[in-house]
């Protein structure tokens, strides 16, 4: 029996070691996690691995899982700013590799040009930039792009340009950066020889919309999360043969049941998709008081969104979130209540919770200041 007991001991912990995920986590105190989830079906732990401080005030990261290598903005509003790399070792070890000073104030950044190259979003000082890779010290923007805009929006938000995301399309040949200060979605076309970026006529949204973060559902659908006007649009892109894309709006659903406004206060965060579902974050929405929620939405084989539902965020101003690649598992950061909360996802139905897993990383948040914990990534 003691054979037994050990034996089923030694299998347990097999079973946890065998379904551990990494994660990696943000904090704008400017510090890197490293943390492991381990377990298996409504049972898992989160533990920290590793940690690394890069200083400055880290807000988003970009993950090469070839390369092994985080990417890192920096929003400081004074004084300098840098980008940084960060290795991270299979184990979950962390250890800053590379800085390169950049405009303050980037929120967002992506890898584009076959990995040679990344291109930022710089939200407080009105700029698009991008960066030759590796980042090597004392090395500056290799492209910049001053914003600018026709007049003041119907929003206070909206007195400047605020690019608030890099992304780049299906075929690698365009960057889309939504603008929330200006309601625009820029484009930016890629030489692939150089990696300069060439800017486009922008798609002009209503004002007052204020995108902010957006995903593709294949090569010719686009969902764009709007921060101000609280919804969530979708658009068709196609490909003119030698230009630019161009986009087209399809439909525009709120981040609420039945179409309702979201309550005085919120802020639509990021959106994210997986297989035929559609997913985003309402940040100080308190519809699970005190906790924020996250939406879920159904795509039909054209990519109309169905509203689902919404489901707890477990914490407050969920900022960030990425499902994994199995799609069985929802990582949220939440940036106020500065918790990792892991929660399971139904594959067949898209249909987030039960929360599994929640750790506090560093020191807590105010809600609309930027402090506590800025992003999430699996180790994928």
């Amino acid at each position: 029996m003691l054979f037994l007991a050990l034996g089923l001991g030694l299998l347990s912990a097999l079973v946890q070691t065998g379904n551990a995920a990494n994660i990696f986590v943000s904090h704008y105190s400017g510090t890197i996690y490293s943390l492991t989830l381990t377990g298996s079906g409504s049972s898992y732990t989160l533990t920290q691995n590793s940690t690394v401080a890069i200083g400055g005030q880290p807000s988003w990261m970009t993950f090469n899982s070839t390369t092994r290598e985080l990417y890192v903005s920096d929003e400081t509003g004074s004084g300098s700013a840098q980008v940084a790399s960060v290795s991270a070792a299979t184990n979950g070890g962390l250890k800053l590799s590379g800085k390169a000073s950049a405009p303050l104030g980037a929120v967002a950044n992506v890898q584009y040009g076959g990995g040679n190259y990344l291109a930022s979003a710089h939200y407080q000082t009105s700029m698009i930039t991008t960066h030759k890779l590796p980042l090597t010290s004392g090395a500056s923007a290799f492209q910049t792009f001053t914003l600018t805009m026709s007049g003041r929006g119907p929003n206070s938000r909206q007195d400047v340009p605020h690019p608030h995301e890099t992304i780049v399309d299906p075929t690698g040949a365009f960057i889309l950066a939504p603008d929330l200060g200006a309601d625009l979605i820029r484009i930016y076309k890629i030489d692939a020889s150089t990696g300069k970026l060439t800017a486009c006529t922008p798609y002009t949204d209503t004002p007052g919309t204020g995108p902010r973060h957006a995903t593709f559902w294949g090569k010719n659908t686009l969902y764009v999360g709007n921060e101000l006007a609280n919804s969530v649009h979708s658009f068709s892109v196609s490909y003119p043969a030698g230009g630019c894309i161009t986009l087209t709006k399809l439909q525009t659903l709120t981040t609420m049941p039945g179409g309702k406004s979201a309550p005085s206060g919120t802020k639509v965060g990021e959106v994210h998709v997986k297989d035929n579902f559609l997913y985003a974050s309402n940040r100080r929405d308190l519809t699970f008081s005190p906790n924020d929620s996250m939406a879920s939405f159904s795509l039909d084989t054209s990519g109309t969104m169905t509203f689902q539902g919404l489901t707890s965020s477990g914490g407050t101003y969920p900022r960030t979130f990425q499902v994994n690649q199995e799609g069985d598992l929802v990582v949220i950061g939440d940036q106020t209540t500065a918790n990792v909360v892991v929660v399971k996802r139904d594959v067949s139905t898209g249909l987030l919770g039960p929360q599994v897993a929640s750790m506090r990383i560093g020191s807590v948040g105010q809600a609309e200041n930027d402090n506590g914990l800025s992003a999430v990534l699996w180790d994928e």
